[in-house]
């Protein structure tokens, strides 16, 4: 399962705008959502949320910039996995954080919020999911 060329030039253009707005905007934009939706979730976090804006604001940028090679990143999005792992992410969080996601981007993007490009940030953070998912829970184990 993969995306496809027109997603992912879709991902890259719509994401283009936020590369350029403050990392503590967006940020507190994403986890004033996520924690209103799952107020459970602020305690996996720090209470200073400065540097966290800062680590999603980068991940999002690596991986949007390596979409034509999203499997050169397995390995690291499957570490980053492990580590949330150890934070106290559970399989069931992953929905939470893309609901998150994807309503932050539409705030974002306003008018340029199409079905298209929302269905390539779904497609996108559903890759994303199931490879940390599958990295931290193992069918087998």
């Amino acid at each position: 399962m993969g995306l496809t060329l027109e997603q992912i030039q879709l991902i890259k253009s719509s994401w283009s705008p936020f590369r350029r707005i403050d990392p503590k905007l967006v940020g507190d934009v994403f986890y004033s959502r996520l924690f209103l939706e799952h107020p459970y979730l602020r305690k996996l976090f720090p209470k200073n949320m400065e540097e966290q804006y800062q680590k999603l604001l980068a991940m999002v940028n690596v991986v949007v910039g390596r979409l034509n090679q999203l499997d050169k990143l397995t390995e690291d999005i499957a570490a980053l996995a492990r580590r949330h792992v150890r934070y106290g992410v559970k399989k069931e969080h992953y929905a939470a954080v893309g609901s998150a996601l994807l309503w932050t981007l539409e705030q974002g993007m306003g008018k340029d919020w199409r079905p298209d490009v929302r269905d390539a940030w779904m497609a996108c953070y559903s890759i994303l999911s199931e490879t940390m998912i599958n990295a931290s829970y193992p069918k087998n184990a």
